[in-house]
């Protein structure tokens, strides 16, 4: 099931109040506008996260959100396996001869439990991305 939430809270409550009516997934998506596949992904959410309508009245949007769609068995935030420093394997790839090859084989020998070579490129990338292009340069003024 993707992570990715195409419903809002209104319309998670709304789908869950109809499917308690007995509504199919298609007649849900045709209700709320939206496709009868995202219907049964957030219905199967729903019930791996056991909730049911009606929704008890101290279940909050962001708590709802939360047991729909924090992944089981992992605290958000945080990665399974160590995290090599992204900024200071940057700086490594800009020496001459040094590679995301090199820098993972160094990244294995010190964690073996690691990520592997395609996860460890994916993640440098992602931090990459993250990472300003802009250079300032300071000028200095003639006199």
């Amino acid at each position: 099931m993707p992570a990715k939430r195409e419903l809002t809270m209104r319309q998670i409550r709304q789908m869950l109040r109809l499917a308690r009516d007995g509504v199919s997934a298609r007649g849900i998506g045709r209700t709320l506008g939206v496709a009868r596949s995202t219907i049964q992904d957030n219905l199967k959410r729903a019930a791996t996260a056991g909730l049911a309508w009606p929704l008890a009245d101290d279940l909050t949007d962001a708590v709802l959100e939360q047991r729909l769609f924090a992944h089981a068995g992992v605290k958000s935030g945080f990665r399974r396996r160590t995290e090599p420093d992204w900024a200071s394997l940057a700086c490594e790839l800009k020496r001459p001869g040094v590679n995301l090859m090199v820098l993972w084989e160094e990244y294995r020998d010190a964690h073996p439990e690691g990520y592997g070579y395609s996860r460890f490129c994916d993640l440098f990338r992602e931090f990459e991305r993250r990472l300003s292009p802009t250079m300032r340069q300071d000028h200095p003024r003639r006199r």
